[in-house]
């Protein structure tokens, strides 16, 4: 691991030097690629030198403990020797993080897919409260969240909506909520307060370049039709709503949120690249069974992932048996909380995992 460290570290020098050389700003392909790898590389230097210095300053405790008489110094050297040799451990686990290979999608955008499941009306009034949770914070972490495509129920629930998250990091923060969302309470027309449980699919998909995907148009079916719902004067009156089906594997995706045709035929291209990259890495997942064994769940849509539980005010998820008794909170986007108990916990899997081999 040093060794890698060091070889980091040099690289690291190596694209500073570069950096500050008078020719690199004229290319500026050149000087884009040097500052993110500049920017990737940061964090593990800085934790690298703090760890170096750590070291130091153990050993300079330890040669101090040897040649100092004085009672009070050898303390105060003791005591900087405890203080020095815990941060260096705490530092050393920092670095196995930051050398864990990187998810190649965390800097991604994310396709968003939420579908009411078993429960009727009550499924899709509790799937329009999971998409305030996600837009919510998606809006506390300064992201953009685009409408791509709404299936209303008429009681202001949702049947199916799908919508992009585009920020920096967004799908390293949201990968682990696809799965099953579970909630349990007393819908509002339940007449003998009886408790009620229904469920949420939520998908989350990495925004899919064309390079990730090699699509064939000749694949693709477009079907216009007259948008329906709620909507300005031309949603009603044209044929603005646009139906793509991908012929080999049967994908159907609808958009109508849009009035421009196109701009509907572009948004359902983007799901349905999504969709199918979304496929190609379920494939690779499966081919790397071990390594999917040692991930916490981030892609299985019949996985129970999570309860709400209304009457409790709690919210449990099951993966990593964490129960918060801040429901409301919770469904406010206050999500920081579980996706860091989750991604801690993928890491301490992943760790075990490479020390295993």
């Amino acid at each position: 691991m040093f060794d890698k460290l060091e070889d980091l570290l040099i690289r690291y020098e190596e694209i500073m030097s570069e950096l500050n050389g008078p020719d690199v700003v004229n290319d500026q392909n050149r000087y884009r690629k040097l500052m993110k790898e500049q920017s990737d590389l940061a964090p593990i230097v800085d934790a690298y030198r703090a760890y170096k210095a750590e070291k130091k300053n153990i050993e300079e405790s330890l040669l101090l403990l040897e040649e100092e008489s004085d009672e009070e110094m050898r303390e105060l050297a003791k005591q900087e020797l405890t203080q020095s040799k815990s941060n260096a451990a705490d530092l050393e686990h920092r670095l196995k993080i930051l050398l864990l290979p990187k998810d190649p999608n965390d800097d991604k955008n994310v396709i968003v897919e939420i579908r009411a499941g078993a429960g009727g009306d009550e499924a899709a009034l509790f799937a329009a409260e999971i998409y305030r949770m996600y837009a919510k914070f998606a809006d506390a972490n300064h992201w953009k969240t685009e409408m791509i495509s709404l299936n209303e129920n008429g009681l202001g629930g949702f049947k199916e909506a799908v919508f992009m998250i585009s920020g920096q990091g967004a799908y390293s923060r949201l990968k682990y909520e696809s799965g099953v969302h579970r909630v349990q309470r007393v819908p509002e027309t339940e007449s003998g307060g009886r408790i009620h449980t229904s469920t949420v699919t939520v998908a989350i998909m990495p925004e899919a370049e064309e390079v990730d995907v090699q699509l064939d148009m000749n694949d693709c079916k477009f079907d216009v039709f007259r948008a329906s719902g709620n909507g300005g004067q031309c949603v009603n009156t044209t044929d603005s709503a646009v139906r793509l089906t991908h012929i080999p594997t049967g994908i159907v995706i609808s958009c109508q949120d849009e009035k421009s045709q196109l701009k509907n035929k572009e948004k359902a291209l983007k799901v349905l690249r999504a969709k199918l990259y979304e496929l190609e890495q379920a494939k690779q997942h499966d081919a790397e069974a071990q390594v999917r064994k040692s991930q916490v769940g981030t892609g299985d849509r019949s996985e129970k992932i999570r309860t709400y539980n209304f009457p409790q005010g709690r919210v449990t998820d099951h993966r990593i048996k964490l129960t918060l008794h801040k429901l409301d909170a919770v469904l406010d986007g206050d999500l920081d909380e579980i996706i860091d108990s989750l991604t801690a916990a993928d890491q301490a899997a992943k760790l075990a995992n490479m020390n295993e081999e």
